[in-house]
């Protein structure tokens, strides 16, 4: 390390050399050399040979120097932690010798700090330095946005002082007002009136109130945080200070490659330097995150938590993250899950109890959802409501997850259960894709004991299986036996049911198995068990070909039987009424004869015919 210092200052030495000599020879074309010099200054190593009347004029502090050694005739004077150093001082003697130079926005804050180090204010000279940079600063820089941003660049090496002057505050709340005036003006470039005479936004315009965000990518990331909250205050439109801070992130955290290159076992200063700035940079930037959802795209929340694990940021940063990545967690992929374990040696590949926190978080936030919208019975209960359809995919997305995580081999069952309860009850409305997740982890820990697996299996709810799932979980030889017979008996259950739709007078089935491609469960089987499951369900079709054929016999005997009581049935009834028929035709004979002679013959006549026409028709 001795010889590379060594050869390091070696480098800078002829730097420093050119430097210098450039500085004199800029120095020897200003001053004047036909009066010999009285005084030498001294200002970070650099010496000028000038006359005291000159900065005596002009600075109050050069004046002070000079007059408490009066008796000793000072000749050289040496200005300690001067601001700028030799290139301000420069700047400062030459208007103290009435040399005219351009201000411009990349000195004008080093002109501010070294007239008010040297004390070149109005109180010793009219027009002086400090008041003509004031002056400056306030009517060319803070008119434009760019300036600030440059003059904020300058001031990084001039703190604190550049804050105590107001000159950072100055030109933060210039940006801030700046940015804030194109987003007004670009708001109303995109006013137009539509068909009805009215004036509406067009959102499919361009904004051009955004260039800002380039130049702000240039600063410290101190000074940035104070622009951003500036812009906050302002209110500038959250969309653009989440495209500001994207674009700053992009560039701090992607230009230097330690954050990627830690997998060696030294470390040097500089890499570790580096990576403080950029957990600096991440804090910073989290902090700054609007409150708004959707606002930030989750692809770059769950690259920031990624490099907060990676950089170990502190706790606040992380759980911040997750929680924002929590409440719109139904438009993340199963790459943004992904996120890598940067732990000791043995842990899990996969970082699963950060994804654990990020579904707590996810849960609750879909409660406090569901408790607000409590007043509107519509959208709580609505199996199309948006709460519904974020649990179903998010359902979707744990389940692909848990099948990416299951292979692990140091992936212990307690982890993998806790993610997969994450969610509630109702989130799943299909469990092959639980199913799948847990035939991968059994069939990478074959380890596991029956205690084990029965836990595994008891998170399946084998009635939500779809015919394919359930035919494949039927046959799994991984499964225990008491979840094979749980999945038989469902599955008879299922058959039953699809056989009672046919008769009106049976109940519907009360659970219609979702339909999805069996390709996953094929894909996970070999060719010669594909083809032995094929023949397996051959046979049992045939089976159930057979008892159909046995029960549509039954049924046919069963309506011949039927049909044989009827007409029994019909027989009796029809002689009990004929009976009775008879007996009241009689009664009515009697009295009728009774009463009358010729009617009563004529009745009797017709009564007889028709009892032996109804004799004949019986026999």
């Amino acid at each position: 390390m001795d010889r590379g210092g060594d050869k390091h200052q070696q480098q800078q030495q002829p730097q420093l050399s050119v430097a210098k000599s450039s500085r004199q020879q800029r120095y020897n074309e200003w001053i004047f050399r036909d009066v010999p010099s009285d005084i030498t200054i001294q200002v970070n190593g650099g010496a000028f040979s000038l006359h005291k009347f000159p900065l005596v004029s002009r600075s109050g502090r050069i004046r002070k120097l000079v007059a408490e050694h009066r008796d000793s005739d000072i000749s050289r004077v040496e200005l300690l932690n001067l601001p700028g150093g030799a290139e301000s001082f420069e700047l400062a003697a030459k208007f103290c010798y009435g040399i005219n130079f351009e201000i411009t926005s990349s000195n004008v804050s080093q002109l501010c700090c070294a007239s008010d180090y040297l004390e070149m204010t109005e109180e010793y000279s009219k027009d002086n330095l400090g008041s003509r940079a004031e002056e400056y600063l306030e009517s060319v820089v803070c008119k434009n946005l760019e300036m600030c941003v440059e003059v904020l660049q300058q001031c990084e090496s001039l703190l604190p002082l550049a804050d105590e002057l107001r000159i950072v505050s100055r030109c933060i709340d210039a940006i801030a007002s700046k940015a804030c005036v194109e987003q007004i003006a670009s708001s109303f470039s995109r006013l137009e009136y539509s068909s009805s005479g009215r004036l509406h936004m067009n959102r499919q315009a361009k904004s051009d109130g955004d260039w800002w965000i380039e130049d702000l990518s240039v600063l410290r990331v101190d000074l940035y945080q104070r622009v951003i909250t500036a812009m906050k205050c302002r209110g500038v439109r959250p969309e653009s200070i989440g495209a500001s801070l994207v674009n700053y992130a992009q560039k701090e955290l992607t230009k230097k490659s330690s954050l990627w290159n830690m997998s060696g076992q030294t470390k040097v200063d500089g890499i570790s330097a580096s990576t403080g700035h950029e957990k600096l940079v991440v804090e910073t930037i989290v902090s700054l995150l609007p409150v708004e959802k959707l606002v930030i795209p989750i692809n770059f929340l769950f690259g920031l938590l990624r490099s907060a694990v990676m950089l170990d940021c502190t706790i606040a940063c992380r759980l911040d993250l997750e929680r924002r990545i929590g409440s719109q967690l139904d438009i993340a992929t199963l790459d943004d899950l992904l996120i890598p374990s940067f732990k000791h040696a043995g842990d899990t590949l996969f970082d699963v109890d950060t994804v654990h926190r990020i579904l707590v978080n996810f849960s609750q936030q879909d409660d406090s959802e569901e408790d607000m919208e409590d007043a509107s019975v519509f959208e709580s209960d609505s199996p199309h409501s948006p709460s519904q359809t974020a649990l179903f995919k998010v359902s979707k997305l744990v389940d692909n997850y848990l099948a990416e995580i299951a292979p692990d081999a140091n992936l212990k069952l307690a982890k993998f259960i806790v993610i997969a309860d994450a969610l509630p009850e109702h989130a799943r409305t299909v469990h092959d894709g639980l199913y799948r997740a847990i035939d991968i982890y059994l069939k990478a820990h074959q380890g596991l004991t029956d205690t084990d697996k029965k836990r595994l299996c008891k998170m399946i709810d084998f009635q939500k299986l779809s015919q394919e799932a359930g035919a494949h979980a039927a046959q799994n030889e991984r499964l225990p036996l008491q979840s094979i017979v749980q999945v038989l008996y469902f599955e008879q259950i299922r058959l039953r049911n699809s056989l009672g739709c046919s008769n009106e007078d049976e109940p519907k089935p009360m659970h219609q198995s979702w339909r999805i491609s069996s390709g996953a469960l094929s894909a996970a089987m070999s060719p010669r068990d594909n083809y032995a499951s094929l023949r397996r369900e051959n046979r049992e079709l045939k089976l159930e070909l057979a008892r159909l054929r046995m029960r549509l016999n039954d049924l046919e005997r069963e309506h011949v039987c039927m049909k044989r009581d009827m007409q029994r049935s019909n027989s009796r009834k029809f002689m009990s009424s004929f009976s009775k028929k008879i007996g009241k035709l009689s009664f009515f004979a009697n009295s009728s004869s009774r009463a009358s002679t010729s009617p009563s013959r004529h009745s009797y006549r017709t009564d007889s015919k028709v009892i032996e026409r109804t004799c004949a028709s019986t026999d």
